[in-house]
């Protein structure tokens, strides 16, 4: 039935403003007009307002704030991501979900819900995923070590970055994983794996956007460190059209990484970073590393220079002073 709707609603959308009888519907798409009236109804209860006029046909009026498959689909030119979209309103995590699909999933498949019950962020640490925000895992299987899978991470905020560029906010990214507006977070970004000594099976890589999210409406110990893209913007945004923009730009660098290998990706994430050139305490496991952040190595490890000499960081938690 989803199929079916998709080609309706893209029927309708390639229509504009003129009417389309159901006759020509069904004959477009192999079916019965009783058929299509069921599907109108079907997506009218999913959101879309549809004005139907005798004798005339269907004109699609306006499509919810949903990021229905069909949405991202209709219009994305990716030849690997996204070419298979799972929808949920509700979910426990979309990385959880993703990694259940892992195995067997096509590369490039992506999981996407209105809302997680159980956002996870950097080791474990919950996720704030309410209504209006861009909750979204993407399966990627490449031919690389299990040590080189944060390289994937660095590649994640470098698309998410650009694309909020596109959209006209000035994002940067925080090492390690973070996408900010100034010394606010907007976006995080988990990367998990299944993976053996030598051999990765599948890797995910989740990212969480603030999107239309009042700042306001967020728990009282996040809104301090806290921003969204429709507090800055003024106005909420399309989240379908950002996904589609985020979906092709990882694509771009996704494509790049497989080609290059992150040395380019090195090079953007450095110029898209607020982190290097800053005084830092980063917390590790054992110890606290104070320094100047100076740069990143292939494997996404922060170097953090002191009195003590060079120091490279895998994982952390990292501050500014």
């Amino acid at each position: 039935m989803a199929d079916r709707k998709m080609d309706i609603i893209r029927a309708l959308k390639e229509a504009g403003d003129a009417p389309i009888s159901g006759e020509d519907l069904g004959e477009k798409l192999g079916i019965s007009r009783t058929m299509v009236w069921k599907y109108i109804k079907a997506l009218e209860e999913d959101g879309y307002v549809i004005e139907s006029s005798p004798g005339a046909g269907y004109v699609l009026v306006s499509t919810p704030d949903k990021l229905y498959p069909a949405e991202i689909s209709i219009g994305l030119d990716t030849s690997i991501i996204g070419k298979d979209i799972h929808y949920f309103e509700t979910v426990d995590s979309t990385n959880d979900m993703a990694k259940k699909m892992g195995l067997k999933a096509e590369e490039g498949t992506i999981v996407v819900a209105e809302v997680q019950e159980n956002g996870r962020g950097r080791k474990g640490d919950p996720w704030i995923s309410p209504k209006g925000g861009i909750w979204l895992s993407v399966i990627l299987k490449p031919s690389i070590l299990p040590a080189h899978a944060p390289r994937l991470t660095l590649m994640a905020g470098v698309a998410v970055a650009n694309t909020m560029r596109q959209f006209g906010v000035d994002a940067s990214i925080k090492w390690p994983n973070d996408v900010v507006i100034g010394k606010k977070k907007i976006c995080g970004i988990l990367t998990e794996m299944d993976a053996e000594a030598d051999h990765i099976g599948f890797v995910v890589i989740g990212i969480g956007i603030n999107a239309n999210i009042p700042v306001e409406e967020l728990p009282e110990e996040l809104r301090e460190g806290s921003m969204s893209l429709s507090s800055i913007k003024g106005e909420c945004i399309n989240r379908a059209e950002f996904v589609q923009a985020l979906l092709r730009s990882l694509e771009t660098e996704y494509l790049r990484f497989k080609v290059d290998g992150s040395t380019k990706i090195l090079e953007d994430w450095m110029s898209l970073s607020n982190t290097i050139g800053r005084q830092v305490d980063v917390i590790t496991p054992h110890k606290i590393i104070s320094g100047k952040a100076t740069g990143i190595n292939a494997d996404g490890a922060l170097i953090v220079e002191n009195d003590e000499g060079v120091h490279e960081v895998i994982a952390g938690r990292c501050i500014y002073k």
